[in-house]
């Protein structure tokens, strides 16, 4: 059993890892995403209470992964992994449940590539249209929190995902 930790900037592909992974794994998925969106939705909140919205999310997320690890389920996190707080929050309830950390950040570094996926997407109310800063993006696409002593994976999402998806397999299963 696993707890894996999505990292990556919106647009990357870390959905698209992870509904794979979990189809192949049998892994639950607690994306961030849909919790913040409905969270959103139902208290209608307005853009400027998004960053309230996405701490409180974030809580209901680690709720949800604590539960569904304490029923014995794999637990894919679909999240970017931007605070050493999320890091060491996921790290903690692996040991918790005594199952392996795992952590894979899915990396594109290309301003366009990103916003063509993110313009092109199906979006929820959460989730950003467009990156309109190549600054902005540049300093944010190498933000993610990485675990320093923990071996972890980082993959060149801007490939198609049938030339990563053996090697992210292998690594969340060793």
């Amino acid at each position: 059993m696993f707890f894996l930790q999505m990292s990556g900037f919106p647009g990357s592909g870390k959905s698209t890892l992870a509904h794979m992974l979990a189809r192949r794994t049998g892994a639950v998925i607690v994306d961030h995403d849909v919790v913040k969106s409905a969270l959103m939705e139902f208290m209608e909140v307005q853009t400027m209470d998004a960053k309230t919205a996405g701490k409180i999310s974030y809580g209901v997320d680690w709720s949800l992964i604590d539960f569904h690890l304490s029923l014995g389920h794999a637990v894919i996190f679909d999240s970017p992994c931007l605070y050493a707080e999320m890091l060491g929050n996921g790290m903690r309830l692996a040991e918790k449940y005594n199952v392996k950390y795992k952590y894979v950040e899915c990396y594109l570094n290309d301003f366009q590539k990103i916003n063509e996926r993110l313009k092109n997407r199906s979006r929820k109310t959460s989730q950003i249209q467009e990156v309109l800063s190549e600054k902005v993006f540049s300093v944010a696409v190498d933000s993610s929190e990485k675990p320093l002593n923990v071996e972890h994976l980082v993959i060149d999402s801007g490939k198609p995902l049938s030339s990563y998806i053996d090697e992210v397999l292998e690594y969340i299963l060793e």
